[in-house]
């Protein structure tokens, strides 16, 4: 017996049984992340399609040695083809790839897509092949760090039932957490993703804009402490870890807030409005912002939102 054959001894990932070919569809950033980390679990990645050249450069760090060839020849040679293209383009390529009989009985068929379910895989199904819905919930950058990420990374999953264990079992030899999410569920849970991490890139990135042009040098560095608390602080205690003069009720420095806004960068005040109202609600409903404070600030949001800067004065 030798060393990786002891007990307790991890196995070669590449001596594991039932180990699988895998293409990609859509050399983007995702896809080849996912495959390079099905590679690390023992599985073969051995086509991918992608034509831009970051699509190539992407393929060459993440999967070198690995073909790049159509879709139609991916599903040739793969038993586990993972679809990674644009939410919008996943319906036809779909219907596409099953008319044009791509698809083979049996052969694993994954899309990544927060928005969809399974049902966009019908034309799959109806081919022969298993469709799975496998949506990482982490922000990609097309290198392979992004393969690091996934150690942890909660997946949405959606499957039809008798696939549910292979799906969950894909998630966790990828380094993930699987999260059930079941198929009329998918578009909220999109959506929740999307407000929580796109948006905040935007939060940020215009709060960095602002100290600029307020002459802080390093905005990055002033930030990075502060939203990190916040962020924690936000995971622990929800509602409860709400600050600052939205949650407090101070009206007039909301008010000033917006005057500089619209004076420095007017295409921020939308914005602002908009999250300092939803605060303020959370904030009253969580019993943090008092009503008599409360109804001194919607007014100055609601007489900001029509375009004064008279309320500074307040």
């Amino acid at each position: 017996m030798n060393a990786s054959q002891q007990p307790g001894h991890p196995q070669d990932p590449k001596d594991r049984p039932a180990r699988l070919t895998v293409g990609v569809v859509g050399a983007g950033r995702v896809g080849p992340a996912l495959a390079a980390s099905l590679q690390l679990a023992g599985h073969r990645p051995v086509a991918a399609s992608g034509v831009s050249e970051a699509s190539v450069r992407r393929a060459a760090v993440l999967l070198p040695d690995v073909p790049l060839v159509s879709p139609a020849e991916v599903f040739e040679r793969a038993d586990l083809v993972l679809l990674t293209v644009p939410d919008d383009a996943l319906p036809g390529l779909v219907e596409g790839l099953a008319e044009t009989g791509a698809v083979r009985q049996g052969q694993l068929v994954v899309h990544t897509s927060g928005r969809y379910g399974t049902k966009v895989l019908d034309p799959v199904l109806r081919a022969g092949g298993l469709p799975l819905a496998l949506h990482p919930a982490m922000t990609f950058t097309g290198t392979p760090v992004d393969v690091q990420r996934l150690a942890g990374c909660s997946f949405g999953v959606t499957a039809p039932e008798e696939l549910r264990l292979a799906a969950e079992a894909l998630v966790i030899e990828m380094g993930g957490e699987p999260e059930w999410i079941e198929e009329a569920a998918r578009p909220l849970y999109h959506a929740a993703l999307a407000l929580g991490a796109n948006h905040l890139v935007t939060l940020v990135a215009e709060a960095m804009d602002l100290l600029r042009q307020a002459g802080v040098e390093a905005p990055d560095r002033m930030l990075g402490p502060l939203l990190g608390a916040a962020l924690d602080n936000a995971l622990r205690s929800g509602d409860g870890a709400l600050t600052g003069p939205v949650a407090r009720g101070d009206a007039g420095t909301v008010a000033a807030h917006v005057a500089q806004l619209r004076e420095h960068a007017p295409g921020t005040v939308a914005g602002y409005l908009a999250m300092a109202r939803a605060t303020a609600d959370r904030a009253l409903a969580h019993g943090l912002l008092k009503p008599e404070l409360a109804e001194d600030l919607l007014g100055v949001l609601s007489h900001e939102g029509q375009g004064s800067t008279e309320g500074g004065t307040r």
